[in-house]
């Protein structure tokens, strides 16, 4: 599943080699954008993907919860496919704003309880999953887990990855269809990636745990 998803991933350029800075000011060799699984098809494969890894994972859980904004599609098309498959759950989100009319309310979607499964793109600075912790522990639910596309396997602050810091903080097990590991494999297979595959392994030593 992960070299399929590596693959799918090339192809819609979400997965791109070459010079980037990441958010820590870091140079890396590659760059994972979620955003650009942007059409019909592309969103429906994704959350096969996702619905494939919590199946994997055998994750008992309630509601899907997606933090703003790229949670939001994801934990739809998530919920769809594992309708496909006979197991039907709830979604629902959080609104950046509180809408004081309509329907009202920080949540979209069905109400927040039992157990949680959080969805996410990618865990860097672990903003939107400490904000989505604060939220649902509110409604008095329970997060049983959190699965996100990729594990970039790099030091936060200190000597854990950003996942490693959510875990240690909150004993949630953080699940990923591919991690760092997964691309260096895939790389090895095709010797005319030996240029790509050098600079991802230097990054992996200097900044991997």
């Amino acid at each position: 599943m992960q070299q399929s998803f590596i693959k799918f991933a090339l192809e819609k350029k979400v997965l791109q080699f070459g010079d980037f800075t990441t958010k820590a000011g870091r140079k890396s060799p590659y760059f994972f954008n979620l955003s650009s699984f942007n059409d019909g098809d592309s969103l429906k494969i994704l959350g096969d993907y996702y619905a494939e890894k919590i199946i994997e994972e055998n994750i008992e859980f309630d509601l899907l919860f997606g933090p703003a904004y790229k949670g939001i599609s994801l934990v739809g098309s998530i919920a769809i496919s594992l309708s496909n498959k006979g197991i039907n759950k709830k979604f629902s989100s959080n609104r950046k704003e509180i809408k004081d009319h309509g329907e009202g309310g920080l949540i979209i979607g069905a109400p927040i309880s039992g157990k949680i499964l959080i969805i996410d793109d990618v865990i860097s600075a672990g903003t939107s999953i400490n904000e989505s912790f604060t939220l649902i522990n509110s409604f008095n639910a329970e997060i049983v887990g959190i699965v996100v596309s990729i594990d970039r396997k790099e030091k936060g602050s200190g000597k854990l990855s950003a996942i490693e810091e959510i875990f240690e903080k909150y004993k949630v097990p953080v699940k990923s269809i591919i991690d760092i590991d997964n691309i260096i494999d895939f790389l090895k297979k095709d010797i005319g990636n030996k240029k790509i595959l050098d600079q991802m392994l230097g990054y992996k030593q200097n900044y991997g745990v």
